[in-house]
């Protein structure tokens, strides 16, 4: 496994971490939504860290919808906007926003990175 496939799993790995300690704060009537994004961030480490190609469109497509879910809610832009309440509003900034970003950028090296390795296996 490569660096920056090790960066990708460590990112998947804050996302779940994060969205463990989200989980309990969130509204009770979407916790089954909840539980299956948190979930499919398992399943994506546990694939990026196993086989990468498997993992790379979902990464990018799970990624996207986190980060407008956030920015289309009314309720958690306020909640992010006023940090009240204040766990809660660093939760979703830290889990919803920056980590995402991160998975999109340490993504997009590992996609990079494992396309220039497949070339070179191919010369």
């Amino acid at each position: 496994m490569d660096k920056a496939q090790k960066y990708l799993v460590s990112v998947l790995a804050s996302v779940c971490i994060v969205g463990a300690f989200g989980i309990p704060l969130g509204d009770p009537k979407f916790f089954i939504q909840a539980i299956a994004l948190e979930s499919s961030f398992v399943a994506l480490a546990i694939v990026s860290l196993k086989n990468f190609k498997y993992a790379y469109i979902p990464n990018f497509i799970i990624a996207g919808i986190v980060i407008t879910g956030n920015t289309v809610s009314p309720k958690h832009l306020e909640i992010m906007s006023t940090l009240h309440p204040f766990y809660n509003g660093i939760v979703l900034i830290v889990g919803g926003y920056i980590l995402q970003a991160l998975l999109l950028a340490t993504n997009g090296m590992t996609l990079r990175q494992y396309r220039k390795n497949k070339e070179s296996i191919v010369k």
